[in-house]
């Protein structure tokens, strides 16, 4: 069989990719938006200068031959096309240095793959509806394109997962890059995006450490969750690592940090890696409420 040269050379830029992130990059705060009707415009969650990277949740149809469908809560109505709208707050966010990328999945949906050939006609979707491909004439979210995907894969099949990131990844170009990036539970490994992460294709990875007594902070105990944090950023291959929170108590079950511990005893040990990305939050709306990133932005 003829050796693809090809391949030596596509690791090679990949990796300088993942190398060229982690030295140019600033650490700062994620958010996930859409999941709430009274957290403001995308383009005003930009504008408030917080957020250096936002996730518009959720995709929560697609795969097993179904026709996706988004769902943004009270944001818009995609049915009627009225989720277009948001193409001006993408584009809004991007003029001021923020990525946004798509999420796929969530904790409510109906979501899963049923085979590498159903992978990759998900990336062709994607591909053509929310990024930079040109065969769909009604892209959900208007005629931006978006800077990556994210997955939230929470339920559903645990396979497949990595073909999609390779297929979505394969669309990547120098001049436009396809971020992708991954939200795992902290319990090592997670059982939806394991494999997916071991191609060392995610330049962001948002653990959740929340929802997961094992691997979260719990009643003044921090041990757990640096323990946790150490096992992720030595175990995978991945551009940047971020610690992913509820921006307040109501946003989870469990593994709310009060912004003073988080300054004064987690971020100054989780800072020493080198592949610290930063902070991740559920939700926009949550953070509006508490005002979490505005406690804690300094220190990020």
């Amino acid at each position: 069989m003829a050796r693809n040269s090809q391949t030596p050379l596509l690791l090679l830029v990949l990796s300088a990719q993942l190398v060229i992130i982690r030295l140019c990059h600033a650490s700062g705060v994620a958010v996930y938006w859409g999941q709430n009707g009274n957290e403001g415009t995308l383009a005003e969650t930009c504008a408030t200068r917080k957020y250096k990277y936002v996730n518009i949740a959720f995709l929560n149809k697609f795969g097993n031959g179904q026709t996706p469908e988004i769902n943004l809560a009270g944001h818009c109505n995609p049915a009627s096309n009225g989720c277009t709208i948001v193409s001006s707050g993408i584009t809004s966010c991007q003029s001021q240095g923020v990525k946004v990328l798509l999420s796929l999945g969530g904790g409510i949906g109906n979501y899963s793959l049923a085979s590498p050939a159903d992978a990759r006609a998900v990336a062709d979707y994607l591909w053509h509806n929310f990024l930079g491909g040109k065969k769909s004439t009604s892209r959900p979210l208007g005629d931006a394109v978006l800077d990556g995907i994210d997955f939230d894969i929470e339920l559903g099949s645990t396979q497949y997962w990595d073909v999609l990131a390779r297929s979505l990844k394969a669309y990547s170009k120098p001049r436009r890059a396809v971020y992708l990036a991954g939200a795992p539970q902290c319990p090592f490994p997670d059982k939806f995006l394991g494999v997916a992460l071991n191609t060392g294709l995610f330049d962001y990875v948002w653990v959740q450490f929340y929802n997961n007594p094992q691997c979260q902070y719990s009643s003044g105990n921090t041990d757990n969750l640096i323990n946790s944090w150490n096992k992720w950023t030595t175990s995978i291959k991945a551009g940047l690592i971020f610690l992913g929170l509820p921006a307040a108590p109501e946003a989870a079950g469990s593994g709310f940090i009060p912004a003073t511990v988080l300054n004064s005893e987690v971020l100054p040990v989780i800072k020493k890696s080198p592949k610290y990305g930063g902070v991740m939050l559920w939700s926009k709306f949550y953070d509006d409420q508490s005002g979490y990133s505005s406690s804690i932005i300094e220190n990020v």
